[in-house]
């Protein structure tokens, strides 16, 4: 296995994680749960809030089910130039990040609305380190 498909898998390990954790404990403060969020619980005080918020929930576990089933394709069946490109194309889309979910959880965090307190400091870190394997794998397979 090459140094592309170790990261995309990597990554795709990671993301599973993430469904488990949005599907069946969104509450959780693991991987991508939303109990960091102080408004998760508040939004079971309103039915049609957490109705919503629940919906938000599963729609973006979905979504990254489709990312999941994508990649693993792109593993098992691309060929070299797709997996560089689909690397590249990970290291851009992770980077979005930090133009509009950053300054809205760095907000969050400042206005206490987030606990662990940080934890938007924490999450850009985490967002660097995961950009970082990416660009290493793309230096160390050519």
């Amino acid at each position: 296995m090459d140094m592309l498909a170790a990261a995309l898998l990597l990554f795709v390990i990671l993301e599973i994680s993430n469904v488990v954790v949005l599907y069946f404990a969104p509450g959780s403060r693991a991987a991508n749960g939303v109990g960091v969020f102080r408004a998760y619980e508040k939004s079971k005080e309103d039915h049609e809030v957490h109705a919503m918020v629940t919906y938000l929930i599963h729609w973006v576990a979905g979504s990254k089910v489709i990312f999941i089933a994508l990649l693993v394709g792109v593993v098992l069946v691309g060929n070299p130039e797709i997996k560089v490109f689909s690397v590249f194309a990970l290291i851009l889309s992770v980077l979005t990040f930090f133009w509009r979910l950053y300054p809205a959880v760095k907000a969050m965090d400042a206005a206490g609305q987030i606990v662990p307190r940080g934890y938007s400091r924490t999450l850009a870190r985490i967002i660097l380190g995961l950009v970082a394997v990416f660009v290493g794998a793309l230096l160390l397979y050519r």
